[in-house]
C-alpha cells in the first residue's frame, strides 16, 4: 500500500511539473514535453535511495562549517550496495549510518572521496538485503527545460519533480570549481546527496547546494533551486575510487580559504585555522592581486592556478593588498588530503 501511494504521488508530481512547464510563461514560453516515466523507474529510484547520517571526528576542522552531525541521502549505484553521495556529508566523519527504504538502519564505511568533484562512495559494513542499483546517465544543454525527478532518503522517502534550468560551470567560495554543473528548480530542501533522475530512471546528478538564484548570469530574473554534481564527472575513475579510496591523479594543493569576487577583485573572507593560508599570514579582508607573479582575473582562475602548482613546489608567492598596503607573502604548498582527519578505527 505504501509503495502504491508513493507511485501515485510521484506520477502526480511528475505530470504536474510537465503541465506547469508547458504553461509557465514566466519561464519563456512553452517547454518541450517530457514523456512521463513508467512506475518501474520511479520505484527503482525510490528503492535505491537511502538516508545517510554521519558524525564528525572530534575536533575535525570541517565541523566548524559543516556541523558535527550531518544528514542527507545517497543512491545505490553498484554491486554490494555501493552508494554514491555528496562528499561533505562524510568528510572527516567516524560514524556513518544508512537507513534504507524499509526504514532499517545499518552502519557504513567510507569507500572513497573525490575532492575535485565533491562526490563520495559508501558501502554498508553489515549484510544488507540486495538493493537493485540504478544506472548512471547524463544530462546536458539539450536537456534544459526537461522535467527530472529528485529522490531523497528522508523519512518519507520523497520523490519530487524538478526542471533542469541550466547547465554551466560553478565556482564555490571554498576552493571548489566544476566546469559542468546542473541547475534545477523548484528547489528541494533536503538536497544533500539526493539523486537527480531522468525519465529513464538513470541517475544524472547528486544534490549539493540550495541556491537563491540558479538562472544564468545574463538573466535579470531570479529563481531559487538546487545545484547537482553530474554523476558522469567521475567517469572511468569511479572504479579506481572504489579500489583505492582516492584519486592520486587529482591530488592538488589547497590554501584553506574562503574567497569572493568583489568589483573584479578577489577578497579573502575566511582563513581556516592551521591551514597553509593561516601559516603564511594571509588574513581575512586581504585582496589577492597575483599568484606566483601572475595577475588574477577571476575566482575560478585563482583556484585553477593553485591546483596547477606541483605539490613538490614548496611555496606559493602571493601578492596581497591590505589596508592600502601591498605586500608579498609565501604560503606553503600542501595536499588537501593530507590535512583531513581520519577515524582511528575501521
Amino acid at each position: 500500500m505504501a509503495a502504491l501511494r508513493f507511485l501515485c504521488l510521484a506520477s502526480v508530481l511528475w505530470l504536474g511539473a510537465i503541465a506547469s512547464a508547458q504553461s509557465d510563461s514566466s519561464l519563456g514560453g512553452t517547454a518541450p514535453v517530457t514523456p512521463t516515466p513508467s512506475a518501474s523507474p520511479l520505484q527503482k529510484a525510490r528503492s535505491a535511495t537511502v538516508q545517510v547520517s554521519a558524525s564528525a571526528i572530534k575536533d575535525a576542522a570541517s565541523a566548524r562549517t559543516l556541523g558535527q552531525l550531518r544528514q542527507g541521502s545517497g543512491v545505490v549505484i553498484g554491486p554490494d550496495n555501493l552508494i554514491l553521495t555528496i562528499g561533505y556529508l562524510i568528510l572527516e566523519t567516524e560514524q556513518v549510518t544508512l537507513r534504507t527504504a524499509d526504514q532499517k538502519s545499518y552502519p557504513a564505511r567510507v569507500v572513497g572521496l573525490d575532492n575535485a568533484t565533491g562526490l563520495a562512495l559508501l558501502r554498508p559494513l553489515l549484510p544488507v538485503p540486495a538493493i537493485e542499483p540504478v544506472a548512471l546517465g547524463q544530462a546536458g544543454v539539450a536537456d534544459v527545460g526537461q522535467t527530472f525527478a529528485v529522490s531523497s532518503g528522508d523519512g518519507q522517502q520523497a520523490v519530487q519533480a524538478t526542471r533542469l534550468m541550466d547547465v554551466r560551470s560553478f565556482t564555490g567560495y571554498w576552493e571548489y570549481h566544476l566546469e559542468t554543473a546542473l541547475y534545477a528548480s523548484p528547489p528541494v530542501d533536503n538536497h544533500s546527496g539526493a539523486g537527480l533522475f531522468n525519465a529513464q530512471g538513470e541517475l544524472v546528478g547528486i544534490g549539493s547546494l540550495l541556491m537563491q538564484d540558479i538562472l544564468p548570469e545574463n538573466d535579470p530574473r531570479a529563481m531559487a533551486g538546487n545545484l547537482f554534481v553530474p554523476t558522469w564527472l567521475l567517469g572511468p575513475a569511479l572504479q579506481q575510487l572504489q579500489q583505492t579510496g582516492s584519486l592520486p591523479q587529482k591530488s592538488r594543493p589547497w590554501l584553506g580559504i574562503n574567497a569572493v569576487e568583489r568589483n573584479g577583485r578577489i577578497q579573502i573572507t575566511r582563513v581556516t585555522p592551521e591551514s597553509p593560508a593561516a601559516q603564511g599570514g594571509l588574513s581575512v579582508g586581504a585582496i589577492v592581486l597575483s599568484l606566483d607573479g601572475e595577475p588574477l582575473s577571476s575566482l575560478a582562475s585563482f583556484y585553477k592556478k593553485v591546483w596547477d602548482k606541483p605539490l613538490e613546489a614548496g611555496v606559493f608567492e602571493v601578492t596581497v593588498q591590505e589596508r592600502g598596503q601591498t605586500r608579498q607573502i609565501q604560503l606553503p604548498v600542501r595536499d588537501r588530503t593530507q590535512s583531513m582527519r581520519r577515524p582511528t578505527a575501521i
